[in-house]
C-alpha cells in the first residue's frame, strides 16, 4: 500500500471547489461522465460512470471532504481527503489518498494529476 499527496492552486472561489466535489452536476461538467454523489456523510457515490466508487465520511462545507474509496477485497481502507486551502484570490487544494493498493498506484497517481485535479482546475479556470 502506498499513499500520494499533492497541492495545486486553483483560481476560483471555495465554494466553487467544494460544488467540484461534492455535487453531481457540476463532476459531470467538468468530468464529461456520470456521477452519482449526495453531499452528505454516510453515503456513497459514483463518479467517472462508476469507475471511481466508495462512501462519503466527512464534509465541511466549502473547506473538508473526506471519502473511502473501494478497491475489492482491501483490508486497510483508502481513504482520499481533500482540503481546499484559501489563499487571497484563489484556492490551495491539498489531496492526501491513503492506502492506494500497489498494482493500481502508477494508474490511481495520472488519474489525479490529468484526469480529476487538471480538471477540476482547467474547468473553474476557464468559466
Amino acid at each position: 500500500m502506498k499513499d500520494f499527496k499533492k497541492y495545486i492552486t486553483i483560481d476560483a472561489e471555495p465554494e466553487d471547489v467544494y460544488a467540484c466535489l461534492t455535487n453531481s452536476f457540476t463532476i459531470e461538467l467538468w468530468s464529461d461522465m456520470k456521477a452519482q454523489v449526495e453531499a452528505a456523510p454516510d453515503t456513497e457515490f459514483e463518479i467517472f460512470d462508476g469507475s471511481i466508487a466508495g462512501k462519503m465520511l466527512e464534509l465541511v462545507p466549502d473547506k473538508k471532504v473526506v471519502q473511502e474509496w473501494y478497491f475489492g477485497d482491501q483490508e486497510e481502507k483508502s481513504v482520499v481527503t481533500f482540503i481546499i486551502h484559501p489563499d487571497k484570490q484563489k484556492v490551495s487544494l491539498e489531496l492526501r489518498h491513503t492506502n492506494i493498493p500497489d498494482e493500481a498506484y502508477d494508474e490511481i497517481i495520472e488519474g489525479w494529476e490529468e484526469y480529476y485535479l487538471g480538471r477540476i482546475k482547467e474547468f473553474l479556470e476557464i468559466s
